[in-house]
Formats: structure tokens, C-alpha cells, sequence
């Protein structure tokens, strides 16, 4: 028998697997970059000026952060970044930073000096962001299938705006991080409804041809995002990748597009594992907070699993999701009394977070899911999943004769070596 410990929320859990198992992990932790060595990558924009070339004194600057579902060194970053805009002559009364919540819900005000840091969120105007605020929504032009592109308006308010946030695989979108917090980040309800509804093939009910995590190329949601997000002007972004402490480990700085790529490149290199056949025991953890901060997010670990498991196999799900659902309505597709019917409500009535209970429920079918997790027992059944506590889930596992443990589920692509 070894010993693994395993994030969650931000506890851990130790585990005793037996020494059949398989550990599927991206390597080890790179080290965090130092802020000698961030300004050094920021100082060789890809694409684009210098921050101090692109900003004069007296202009005003939006910084666009992610929310708290997302670990992106944002505070390290905007930290060195407003210094270098105050050195330069702007004046702090000048900067604000804007929270890239989509539809999710607010950042309270804890959570913005976790994000920003206290300094910087004592020292800068904050804004929030809200997709059904009409007062903050304005149009700026169309997609190419006549999708209305609707963005706060603060994006067209300010004279430089400035992107943050990390990179990383997303289920159906490719990738996080870069056009993404443009649209969705700062989109009205509408543009995020009609472009993520891309991602679903409602005549076949499944995925949209090109939509998986880590790619990009003839992905309809990602072009979708990206369209969207060209239609405002983004002077400056940084895209980072973060250790599973939330701290940097890589930066791309520059055009929002270039840096994006840049970062997606390099993410996927490092963190794509390909493994020789798939398992009867699957355990995976989200990697913790705020990986694992609700059940929307968490979900996404849970695809990563199924990747790894062979049909009707074990997955043990480890997730706290200490903020519970993500969304008050997200039980109300579970109603359905299979994921085929799931998927006809959606097509007569798409709504972004149906796509997600549609993706768990499609997994719970195929999967014997037992997760760890703080969410009510009702809850967790009417998902068709099997809540079990940590004993139990601990002596469960020790019992195994085969099976594989990712720690990591949320930075990690599985794919089956052919």
C-alpha cells in the first residue's frame, strides 16, 4: 500500500491506495515565478507595446480579473502592474479592475482582496459585473450568424483596457482563460445563452463536432468567444498558468489573441497525459479550491475522470463544493428522467447551466459516481449520485485491486493512448 494525499476544498485528505494504482498527474509542481522574473516576460509582449508604451498619463485603465471560481495569480500580476501604470503617471484614481463573472454569481468583497490583493482593492475602484444589468449592457456589433454581441459597458468607458487570467482546459470551450473573459466574462445573458448553446448538437443530442477540452481548431464556441471578444479593443493581456497553490508558474503577455495561444501551447504540453487503457476504479479529486467551489466547477474534474474509467466503472469524485450548486436552478434538469430527455428540454429551452447538468447526468448514467462532497444528500441523489463519507470512501479504495488516483482532475487532459 502507498500513500497519496488529496485536496479538499482547502483541506486534504490522506488516502491509502493500493500499490496497483496508478497515479495520472502532469508532473511535478513547476516553482512559482518571481516578480523579477514576471516583469522580465512582461517587458517581451507578444504582438503588442510595452504596458508604459501602450498607457499615457491621464488615460484611464480597466484591468478585467477572473472571479473567485478561478486561481489566476491575478494578485501578484496587478500588483506589479498598477506599480509600473503609477511610476509611469497614472494616477490610481484612474485604474479600476473589473470582475469577469459572467453569469456566475457576485464577488463579494472578501473574495475581491483575495483576488486583487488587500492593497490593490483598497487602492483602486472595483466594478461588478452582472449579465441581466441592463444598465451596464451596451450592443457592439454582431457575430457572423447574427448573434447580438452585448458587453458591459465599461470595456468601451475606459481609455486602455487590461486583460488577466489563467489558462487551463475546459470541457467545452477548449480552453479557459484569454477571449473568455471577454465573452463570457463581461457578456449580457443573451450572448452567453446563444454562444455556449454552440457547444450542443441538438439533432444528435451530444456535443458539438470540435467541441472538446484542449482543442481549438473548428471549435464553434471557442470562434463564437473569440468573434465576440474582437469586437472591443483589449490593449494589453496576460495569460498565465498557475500550480495547483494558485501561484505563477508561467506568463504570456502581450496581444490577447497571440498570448492566448502562447499559453494554451504550453499548457497543453505540460499537462496532457496519455495513458495506455482506461480503469475499472477511477478516484479523482478537483485539486481543491477553488477547483472543487461548486458543483458546476467541479463537474469539469468529474470529465476528466470519465476519460480515464472504463464504461460502467467506479468513479470516486472528491469535491467539497463548499458553495454549493453554482446556481439555484441547476436542479431543476434533473427532473428529467434520463439525459435523452434532459437534452430535449434543452432544445426547447436552452439555458447555460442545463448543458451542465446534461454533462453530469450523462456521466452518473454510464459511471458508478460516489462522491465526497458537503452538498445536502437530496441533492446529490436527485444528480444520481451516491454520496459517501470520507471513511468510507478511504476504506472503499484500500480495498481496490486495480485502478487509477488524479489528483489534479481540474489541470489535467486523460487521453487513450491508440
Amino acid at each position: 500500500m502507498k500513500m497519496i494525499d488529496i485536496r479538499y476544498g482547502r483541506e486534504r485528505i490522506s488516502l491509502e491506495i493500493p500499490d496497483a494504482f496508478e497515479v495520472i498527474a502532469a508532473g511535478p509542481e513547476s516553482e512559482p515565478l518571481s516578480d523579477h522574473r514576471i516583469g522580465e516576460l512582461i517587458d517581451k509582449p507578444i504582438g503588442t507595446a510595452m504596458l508604459e508604451e501602450i498607457v499615457s498619463p491621464g488615460e484611464t485603465v480597466l484591468f478585467v480579473v477572473p472571479d473567485a471560481t478561478r486561481a489566476s495569480g491575478a494578485g501578484q500580476i496587478i500588483n506589479l502592474l498598477v506599480r509600473r501604470l503609477i511610476a509611469n503617471g497614472t494616477m490610481p484614481y484612474d485604474i479600476a479592475a473589473i470582475f469577469a463573472t459572467g453569469i456566475h454569481r457576485p464577488v463579494t468583497e472578501s473574495e475581491k482582496a483575495e483576488i486583487l490583493t488587500p492593497f490593490i482593492a483598497q487602492r483602486i475602484k472595483t466594478l461588478d459585473h452582472g449579465s441581466r444589468d441592463l444598465m451596464r449592457i451596451v450592443n457592439v456589433g454582431e457575430l457572423s450568424d447574427g448573434t447580438p454581441v452585448e458587453l458591459n459597458r465599461a470595456l468601451l468607458e475606459f481609455d486602455r483596457v487590461v486583460t488577466i487570467g489563467s489558462v487551463g482546459f475546459h470541457y467545452f470551450a477548449g480552453f479557459t482563460g484569454g477571449r473568455k473573459l471577454i465573452c463570457p466574462g463581461l457578456a449580457s445573458n443573451r450572448t452567453i445563452t446563444a454562444t455556449h448553446r454552440l457547444a450542443f448538437d441538438f439533432e444528435r443530442q451530444t456535443r458539438a463536432e470540435g467541441v472538446a477540452p484542449g482543442n481549438l481548431e473548428g471549435n464553434p464556441v471557442h470562434q463564437a468567444f473569440a468573434e465576440a471578444a474582437s469586437k472591443v479593443k483589449v490593449d494589453l493581456s496576460v495569460s498565465t498558468i498557475v500550480n495547483g497553490r494558485g501561484e505563477v508558474t508561467g506568463l504570456f503577455c502581450g496581444d490577447l489573441f497571440g498570448a492566448h495561444i502562447a499559453a494554451c501551447e504550453n499548457y497543453a504540453a505540460t499537462h496532457t497525459v496519455a495513458t495506455e487503457r482506461q480503469y475499472e476504479n477511477v478516484v479523482v479529486s478537483c485539486g481543491g479550491s477553488p477547483f472543487d467551489i461548486n458543483i458546476i466547477q467541479a463537474h469539469k474534474s468529474l470529465e476528466a475522470a470519465s476519460r480515464a474509467c472504463k464504461p460502467g466503472g467506479r468513479i470516486y469524485f472528491v469535491a467539497e463544493c463548499g458553495d454549493g450548486l453554482g446556481r439555484p436552478d441547476l436542479l431543476k434538469w434533473f427532473e428529467a428522467s434520463d439525459s435523452r430527455e434532459l437534452a430535449d428540454n434543452l432544445a426547447n429551452g436552452y439555458q447555460v447551466n442545463g448543458q451542465t447538468a446534461w454533462s453530469l447526468l450523462s456521466i452518473a448514467e454510464r459511471f458508478d459516481v460516489r462522491i465526497v462532497t458537503s452538498l445536502p444528500d437530496d441533492a446529490v441523489g436527485k444528480m444520481r449520485l451516491r454520496k459517501i463519507p470520507v471513511e468510507t470512501f478511504q476504506s472503499e479504495v484500500r480495498d481496490l485491486s486495480e485502478g487509477c488516483v488524479i489528483p489534479a482532475g481540474a489541470g489535467i487532459l486523460v487521453r487513450l493512448r491508440s
